[in-house]
């Protein structure tokens, strides 16, 4: 098999000030990294449309289209500012939280946002710093709210806030979110990542200023509240998606009991399968790596674990955007996917991943198209399509062997990117089924997935039936 394809679980990686130099980019592409992250939360729309022209160069020099992800802020709660860069909050001690921009202390912490002090009843939780600080509120006091410290540590500006069980109130999606998507759309980006979904409800406003701009971008819903793993609330919510969902675990891991979290990911992941949409998993995944340049062990079973739980994707977070070995961490994962996937249950995959109720007329062909995969000892399944979506139903049966998705555009290519076994090419198919055919087993070859005299699937969507998927053809290499 040609070294275009070993790898089937794809690698995110987040740009910041460790990666974005135009060199580390072209770096991580080179090194495997399918899709790039740009984290909303910081910077400014000047350096992310600057990070924008770069990726696409570094992508035109190495010869690799990747996709890029923008990942809006959403209403991420955090404290204000720190003028001495860090206080150290000590356990037992107390401390007033007050609304407010001003100057922060051991003895009094800003909290920007009103709603945030307002929503603070006595017995409440707060979690700072990624949770490694906790507050347990008191009660009012005349200009904020009285907590006591339980669990110490030191505390920087702008650090986040979690409130788990708390209603806050503020909307799922501001203003500054809206503008946000309409950077993406002017810079062409591929995914969009919408953070602390809680609801269908929530993707609303997202999905609604897309449409108004004339945008199809695929929507990915974070998945870090535990209000969004209620069933009911799970399943509004992949049904309404677009593309899939993110596991997000930092924020989710304080949110809820942190030992129910590996569990909750596997069930995360497996529900994203029933829907035929795409799951990727983040947060924390080889976190040593921001300063050592090897992972622990249980960073690399923690990989591990998640790919075979059936992940799309693996994602880095800060060992890319701010670590020390931002290239070597994405060697690193795609060394761990490729020792993984030889033992993937994939049949078992592809008889129970997906739902078998209700299944449309382009389930059904996908899957039969991946069970003959199996039968037939079939050595690639190539997939013409304008829009991507076959590739991805084909994608979600998981089968063994190569996807090739053959499409004209630059965009599909790119956004396909991100699915578990799919190789995106791109060429101009022609309109004549039969030479349609002769065309993808060619591009088969071209791509080290056949050679002639091996049996190929070709699976396409006759789009003036209305139906769908519906073409599934064996097709013998000359």
């Amino acid at each position: 098999m040609s070294e275009h394809l070993p790898r089937r679980t794809k690698i995110v990686a987040t740009v910041g000030p460790a990666s974005w130099a135009p060199e580390t980019l072209r770096a991580l592409i080179e090194a495997g990294a399918d899709v790039l992250r740009l984290n909303f939360s910081h910077s400014d729309e000047e350096k992310h449309a600057e990070v924008v022209r770069d990726i696409r160069a570094a992508s035109l020099e190495v010869g690799r289209e990747v996709a890029i992800l923008g990942d809006l802020p959403g209403p991420k709660l955090r404290v204000g500012d720190i003028p001495d860069g860090v206080v150290r909050l000590v356990p037992g001690s107390t401390v007033t939280l007050v609304h407010g921009e001003g100057s922060g202390t051991a003895e009094r912490i800003p909290i920007p946002r009103a709603e945030i002090i307002e929503s603070l009843d006595e017995g409440a939780i707060v979690y700072m710093a990624d949770g490694s600080i906790r507050l347990k509120v008191k009660g009012p006091v005349e200009d904020g709210v009285e907590a006591l410290v339980e669990v110490g540590g030191p505390l920087s500006s702008n650090k986040g806030l979690n409130l788990p069980g708390v209603d806050t109130g503020i909307e799922a999606v501001s203003e500054a979110d809206l503008r946000w998507i309409d950077f993406s759309v002017e810079q062409e980006l591929d995914l969009l990542a919408v953070s602390f979904v809680k609801s269908a409800a929530d993707l609303a406003p997202v999905t609604e200023r897309l449409e108004s701009l004339g945008s199809d971008i695929p929507v990915i819903a974070k998945i870090e509240k535990p209000e969004a793993t209620d069933q009911e609330a799970l399943d509004g919510i992949l049904e309404a998606v677009g593309a899939g969902i993110m596991i997000a675990r930092g924020d989710l891991g304080i949110e809820v009991p942190i030992a129910e979290v590996p569990s909750l990911q596997k069930r995360l992941i497996s529900q994203a399968g029933e829907w035929s949409k795409l799951s990727i998993t983040a947060t924390q995944m080889l976190a040593s790596m921001v300063s050592a340049p090897r992972p622990t062990r249980a960073e690399v079973t923690d990989v591990a674990t998640a790919i075979s739980d059936g992940t799309d994707a693996v994602m880095l977070s800060e060992e890319t955007a701010v670590g020390s070995n931002p290239v070597d961490a994405v060697r690193t994962m795609d060394e761990i996917a490729r020792a993984t996937e030889p033992g993937l249950p994939y049949w078992e995959w592809l008889l129970n991943r997906t739902s078998q109720h209700g299944m449309d007329v382009s389930e059904s062909v996908t899957q039969s198209a991946v069970i003959s995969a199996y039968r037939l000892d079939l050595t690639s399944i190539v997939v013409p399509t304008a829009s991507g979506r076959t590739a991805a139903v084909v994608a979600a049966h998981r089968p063994r062997v190569p996807i090739l998705a053959v499409t004209h555009s630059v965009q599909t290519q790119r956004r396909l990117r991100v699915y578990f076994g799919v190789e995106p090419v791109q060429h101009t198919p022609t309109n004549e089924i039969r030479d349609l055919l002769y065309e993808c087993a060619d591009v088969a070859v071209q791509f080290g997935a056949a050679k002639s005299g091996d049996l190929v699937a070709i699976v396409a969507s006759l789009s003036d039936l209305g139906l769908g998927t519906n073409l599934f053809e064996v097709h013998r290499v000359p």
